[in-house]
């Protein structure tokens, strides 16, 4: 079949005007490499020429197209960090359902792939934590707000009824969290890593409590204090620009949100030694937090591209790290994996909805990149490969802890 002129993207982005040469038995050969990882998978794998090989299972419900040999090549030596790269520069095309397509794909998969030791979680030391954390959430107030709910809360959200809207359930997740802590009027909180400021104000506006908020983002931080003056909350909440192992005032509880995943695995004794240090003796606290049920670095091109420096841990690694060396006591472990695949759907929807005003603030490559990184955590969660979790602890001598299990 002889292949017509047309545009296309290499690996790295770059374009050119050319003639696509025929594949060859090397590239089919590789198809079928690719095609052999995920077998069970109902995908159409093509090749820029029009060669196809059906799926081995079931009639398909999308297909792959590899534009050229570069993002083919690519595939076989990594999959994990290369999907993402040709896809972002458009070297890859996916005609049907981008969701769909990773789901099938998870689900094909046997678990995650043992990688290189030089691959694994680095420590994030005081400097790389605020580059990692500029990288990601220091994109721009104007990005965030065309996609997120009204209070901008960027973490998983919790629906008490599948058809809760986002804002009603970002609230939830908030009330959710606060009632597990029994939060009482006049008690001192230390949250570590606030985003834009939206916990630290509810805790102090529905629960009368006083909090001291840590973030390293600039953006954030600013964006919450503005807030906090807006709220007339300023005598109650504090937000202070620095990291979470510079926090040193006691507290009677300690909240982090969404932020355990970003301080790594050779942090956490840090972090459980911080906690130990600002806990008073009756003292409690919550860890939500992404998961794994069996231990493995986070994927590489998440990793490059969206999240540098982020690990996903097992309960295991946070309990033997973080909570066992200081006695604290484990109360209750809640999965929310299927409110975050909800979270992230909707999610997904707004950026699609937004993606013209996107483009217009960055390009189409983050367009990509970014629909790339919200329909593949949703398939993450939706298939189980990720999980949400919710632990609950206390200081293991203390018996001012929750007589009954708190539910939604």
């Amino acid at each position: 079949m002889k292949a017509d002129p047309l545009r296309i993207l290499d690996v790295a982005g770059c374009s050119s005007q050319m003639a696509l040469p025929g594949s060859t038995r090397l590239d089919r050969w590789a198809l079928t490499r690719i095609q052999r990882t995920v077998q069970s998978a109902p995908i159409r794998f093509m090749l820029w020429d029009g060669f196809e090989l059906p799926p081995r299972a079931g009639r398909a419900v999308a297909s792959i197209v590899f534009k050229n040999r570069p993002a083919l090549l690519s595939w076989v030596w990594d999959p994990e960090l290369n999907f993402g790269e040709a896809y972002t520069s458009g070297a890859v095309e996916v005609r049907g359902d981008l969701l769909t397509v990773l789901e099938a794909i998870y689900r094909a998969l046997a678990g995650p792939k043992p990688r290189p030791w030089w691959l694994w979680q680095k420590s994030n030391d005081a400097r790389a934590a605020r580059e990692n954390v500029h990288h990601h959430y220091d994109l721009g107030n104007e990005f965030y707000r065309l996609w997120l709910d009204r209070e901008m809360v960027y973490t998983c959200a919790y629906f008490p009824t599948p058809d809760a809207t986002l804002e009603d359930a970002q609230i939830a997740k908030m009330d959710l969290v606060c009632r597990k802590l029994q939060l009482k009027p006049g008690e001192r909180v230390i949250e570590a890593g606030c985003g834009w400021g939206s916990l630290a104000l509810f805790m102090a506006k529905h629960y009368g409590v006083t909090v001291r908020a840590f973030n390293i983002s600039a953006e954030q931080i600013a964006y919450a204090r503005n807030r906090a003056m807006e709220e007339r909350l300023v005598d109650r909440v504090e937000f202070v620009e620095d990291d979470y192992r510079s926090v040193r005032s006691a507290c009677d509880v300690f909240v982090s949100i969404g932020m355990l995943e970003h301080v790594g695995l050779p942090d956490y004794p840090t972090l459980g030694r911080v906690m130990d240090r600002s806990l008073t003796d009756h003292g409690r606290g919550l860890l939500h937090f992404i998961g794994r049920n069996q231990a493995a670095p986070l994927n590489p091109w998440i990793r490059k591209r969206i999240f540098p420096g982020a690990y996903a841990p097992t309960l295991r690694e946070v309990f033997e790290h973080v909570l066992e060396p200081h006695a604290l006591s484990v109360l209750d472990v809640e999965n929310l994996r299927l409110h975050y695949a909800k979270t992230l759907e909707c999610w997904r929807q707004r950026f699609d909805g937004s993606a013209h005003d996107v483009a217009a603030i960055f390009d189409d490559t983050f367009v990509r990149t970014w629909r790339l990184y919200l329909a593949g955590s949703e398939a993450a969660f939706t298939t189980g490969w990720m999980q949400l979790f919710q632990v609950l602890f206390a200081r293991g001598s203390s018996n001012a802890i929750p007589w009954t299990r708190i539910s939604g």
